[in-house]
């Protein structure tokens, strides 16, 4: 028997779901945040399953996939949240036809909620010379801390990779005559970002000036440290942009994947391509990207409204 989500599971739901799991880590090399977010939304399923007497995963029905999803709309949950949840169980319906494991694909006809999708908050231009600027001045007084921080939020923003692939760059992999970074994005792609001078300059500074002061046995590789030597985590990296950003005056309340948006929209903004933004980004659909194209159409219809007479 397992647990999922405070419920018991039936022995077949908990052994197909720790296969499951497996093949998520071992065959699919999945982070451990996507493994943990594919589980949580199947231990809904197969809760909800066993209430109306499923016992077993290989007896989904389509019928079974859609009351499991009324019930979510009817419990308030977000678009969001269903659609993710709906693409969950066809990924692990269609598993369960390939592995053997059941003789039909109930989840092939399962429709996804249409999730609202929402513009992401950006920092303006001026709000982002602010933010660097206030972290260049600080560092006098932050010391180690400001240097680190600083080389953060350059890098950050200069190549719009996300928290996770940050947390995981080591020193080698900065090329900082080329000006590019190596990171490894969802399943472990890797790729190559290209970075400009400021940041180039502001990871020199932490490298030469800062990291050695907090440098351990533990330390490694690891490019960015957390203030007792070890590699940084996702968290601490979160903390850091949120309270940078909160002492610019009218910035909105972003972090790293506000920083994220940022870089790309203001990619998009300069004239960069969308697949150029693509590769930099990391996306494997074109389709992702293309919402800072919205972003940017709606800067220019604010900017239009406020200046035009005519508008």
């Amino acid at each position: 028997m397992g647990e999922a989500g405070g419920a018991v599971l039936s022995e077949p739901w908990a052994r197909v779901l720790g296969d499951y799991e497996h093949h998520l880590v071992a065959e699919r090399d999945l982070s451990a945040h996507s493994v943990r977010a594919y589980l949580v939304d199947l231990s809904s399923l197969a809760e909800h399953s066993m209430r109306q007497g499923i016992d077993d995963p290989t007896h989904v029905t389509i019928r079974s996939l859609r009351s499991w999803l009324a019930t979510l709309q009817t419990l308030g949950r977000a678009r969001t949240t269903m659609a993710r949840r709906a693409t969950a169980a066809r990924v692990f319906t269609g598993w369960l036809v390939r592995t053997g494991r059941a003789s039909s694909d109930a989840g092939a006809l399962l429709a996804s909620p249409k999730a609202h999708r929402e513009l992401p908050e950006a920092l303006s231009l001026a709000e982002v010379r602010a933010l660097l600027d206030a972290t260049t001045a600080a560092v006098v007084d932050d010391g180690v801390a400001g240097l680190r921080d600083l080389a953060i939020l350059e890098l950050l923003y200069a190549t719009g990779i996300r928290v996770g692939e940050l947390v995981g760059v080591d020193i080698d992999d900065v090329d900082r005559a080329r000006r590019v970074v190596r990171v490894f994005g969802k399943g472990r792609k890797e790729r190559m970002v290209p970075f400009g001078a400021p940041a180039a300059d502001a990871v020199d500074g932490w490298v030469e000036g800062g990291r050695p002061e907090l440098v351990v046995e533990s330390s490694g590789a690891a490019l960015f440290l957390g203030m007792r030597g070890a590699r940084i985590d996702q968290r601490a990296v979160r903390r850091v942009v949120h309270e940078r950003i909160a002492a610019v005056e009218g910035a909105p309340d972003l972090g790293p994947h506000g920083l994220r948006h940022t870089a790309a929209t203001h990619l998009l903004e300069g004239g960069a391509d969308l697949r150029s933004v693509q590769e930099i980004l990391g996306h494997a659909s074109l389709g992702t990207t293309q919402i800072y194209t919205h972003v940017s159409t709606e800067r220019l219809r604010s900017a239009y409204r406020l200046a035009h007479p005519r508008a």
